[in-house]
């Protein structure tokens, strides 16, 4: 185990409540609705990137399923039932989650420090997990043995006499051993039983799967939304807010990236106008230099950095063809593309996002950080000067 340290994300979460839940409101009025008429369908697929909250909404419908003292449009939160979930610890609600094979074939080993990361953090996405879980970084599956462990704890009587909950966090992770003996569970699951798939890839899950699940897509937070939640996480430079708002697309897990990330947002900014400038210039030693510094961040940090790129690439052309209508960006950014704008036209554009997302691509897979910055550089001096 890597160690039992949780990222200083210090996040707060709200008890459980579908109000203090960001966004989605239709999709909680739809399960309100849905547990009022007794009409809940026994297995969902709760589809979207993990920052958009979908663990977040699938724990308050959770709340609410077992809340003892249901209201109108949320659960009391007050009731024994209540404070049981919200500490992840009712009987009734079990969870699946990937692990490292050599360090425990099921969750449960594993669910203290699973338990207490996603308490401080429900927006944990897998690679934070790698992190805590595992000093080697190894890849965790969700295997048949934990399949088996579902199975028995499904098939035995609820403790309280109510529903059983199985939640699968990472559900895409199971391996086809796995997802094959749930098949049958999943269909034709015991009295009072529904399952929770919380999914970021739908096509790395097995049809079969997905034939036997209601899938509820959990779209992106809007900006006031991710701003809000930035704020009360003591986050209080609103044009930094806004410029990293308008990046992470309404993923929080994204926001929050870029936010812990030593003071990426603004070493971001300056590694982005210093590579245009000596690209525009042709400098080919300070290319070779910015390229070699650039190699030597880590992984995260590039990709963070060629995210950011794109963003810049996007808001130059939303500067070129909407008057300034529809650009999301800081002050000291809009400074920068007041002049650098009209060297992203339409003669470059694809281009620049295929050499980007190429790059993304590539630093994924663990390609040569230097060679790979080296081509950017050159590619972007050619890419500029045909404006």
């Amino acid at each position: 185990m890597a160690n039992n340290q949780i990222p200083s994300r210090n996040i707060y979460l709200y008890p459980m409540l579908f109000k203090n839940i960001l966004g989605h409101q239709d999709l909680k009025n739809k399960f309100i609705n849905d547990v009022q008429k007794q009409q809940v369908s026994h297995a969902h697929l709760m589809l979207g990137k993990i920052g958009y909250g979908g663990l977040s909404l699938t724990l308050a419908i959770s709340q609410y399923l077992m809340c003892e003292n249901k209201q109108e449009n949320d659960s009391c939160g007050q009731c024994s039932s209540c404070k049981k979930v919200q500490k992840l610890e009712h009987p009734d609600i079990h969870f699946s989650f990937p692990t490292v094979q050599a360090i425990s074939k099921t969750s449960d080993p594993m669910f203290s420090l699973w338990k207490e990361s996603v308490l401080k953090n429900p927006y944990m996405d897998l690679n934070e997990w790698i992190n805590i879980s595992d000093e080697k970084g190894r890849k965790p599956i969700i295997s048949v043995h934990q399949s088996e462990e579902i199975i028995k704890k499904l098939t035995l009587k609820s403790f309280e006499g109510g529903y059983k909950i199985s939640i699968i966090w990472i559900a895409e992770e199971m391996n086809i051993a796995c997802a094959n003996k749930l098949l049958k569970i999943i269909e034709e699951p015991p009295k009072d039983t529904i399952f929770f798939l919380v999914v970021e890839n739908e096509d790395t899950v097995l049809p079969t799967i997905l034939s036997r699940t209601q899938i509820t897509k959990i779209k992106q937070l809007n900006d006031e939304h991710l701003i809000g939640f930035l704020r009360n996480q003591g986050h209080s430079n609103e044009d930094l807010l806004k410029s990293v708002s308008s990046r992470a697309e309404g993923d929080v897990t994204a926001a929050l990236d870029m936010l812990n990330s030593s003071a990426q947002s603004n070493s971001n900014y300056q590694r982005f106008v210093e590579l245009m400038r000596v690209c525009y210039k042709k400098e080919v030693l300070p290319m070779m230099h910015w390229a070699e510094t650039m190699s030597k961040e880590s992984r995260e940090e590039q990709k963070h950095f060629i995210k950011y790129a794109l963003y810049m690439v996007r808001q130059s052309m939303m500067k070129n063809y909407t008057e300034d209508l529809l650009m999301r960006v800081s002050s000291d950014e809009a400074k920068f593309l007041a002049n650098f704008a009209r060297f992203i036209t339409g003669n470059n554009v694809l281009e620049f996002h295929s050499l980007f997302n190429e790059a993304h691509y590539n630093i994924e897979r663990n390609a040569n950080s230097k060679l790979l910055f080296t081509n950017i550089t050159f590619e972007i001096m050619r890419y500029i000067h045909r404006a």
